[in-house]
């Protein structure tokens, strides 16, 4: 199976490298370049390809949101995942507008991570589902979200998104639940169909917003 290739992009040398280190260890990733400003990182996109691109927001030359508008432009089939140690919401707000395909903090656990780029090389977003909660009700304060009608789920599927929204692959979900991951895939997809929505993170944020999830939903298991 071909690897997925990535560009690390962070001014810290330190951060940058133990990145390095973490993904050298695992199977299927490969590092094929690291910036240390957002300039650099566009230039290294465009010469390799990369399948992810990570990026920190405050690098030098170019911010990370500036440089991930740059790379969606030039290489559109290059994931932006954007890691950063703030979850300000203007960050993620301007990281959204600018196309990225995820938002996580530099806390992240590695193998959040790794999984995190597993599901935006598939097409997947992957957002701090806290700070996204955060925006989300003041988007739904601001339009009076109170007594919004939304579609229902059934218990099962209620169980599938709450452990989604943990962070859970298909198959961590499959063993937690003793089902299979065809039978949670099936779940997902009725849970996309009746919220009309086309990826997890679209079904998390939208649940949030109606009141279906919390944010406690969304802490990982190994904080639990």
């Amino acid at each position: 199976m071909r690897k997925i290739r990535i560009l690390i992009a962070d001014d810290h040398p330190v951060f940058r490298e133990g990145l390095l280190r973490v993904f050298e260890g695992i199977k299927g990733l490969q590092c094929v370049a690291t910036a240390q400003n957002g300039e650099e990182a566009v230039r290294l996109s465009m010469e390799y390809l990369p399948d992810v691109a990570i990026l920190d927001v405050n690098m030098p030359k170019i911010t990370g949101i500036d440089a991930a508008k740059l790379i969606k432009k030039a290489c559109p089939k290059t994931a932006v995942l954007i890691l950063s140690a703030y979850k300000y919401d203007h960050y993620i707000i301007s990281s959204i507008k600018a196309g990225v395909d995820g938002y996580l903090l530099k806390n992240t656990p590695h193998n959040e991570l790794v999984n995190a780029i597993h599901m935006v090389h598939s097409g997947e977003g992957v957002f701090n589902l806290e700070a996204a909660g955060r925006i989300l009700r003041k988007m739904t304060a601001c339009e009076g979200g109170g007594g919004m009608d939304y579609p229902r789920l059934g218990h099962r599927e209620l169980e599938v998104l709450r452990l989604a929204a943990k962070g859970m692959t298909n198959k961590q979900i499959s063993l937690k639940l003793n089902i299979s991951e065809n039978t949670v895939g099936a779940h997902l997809a009725n849970i996309f169909r009746k919220l009309e929505v086309e990826s997890r993170t679209e079904a998390i944020l939208y649940a949030m917003k109606m009141g279906l999830l919390k944010i406690d939903d969304t802490t990982s298991e190994q904080e639990t």
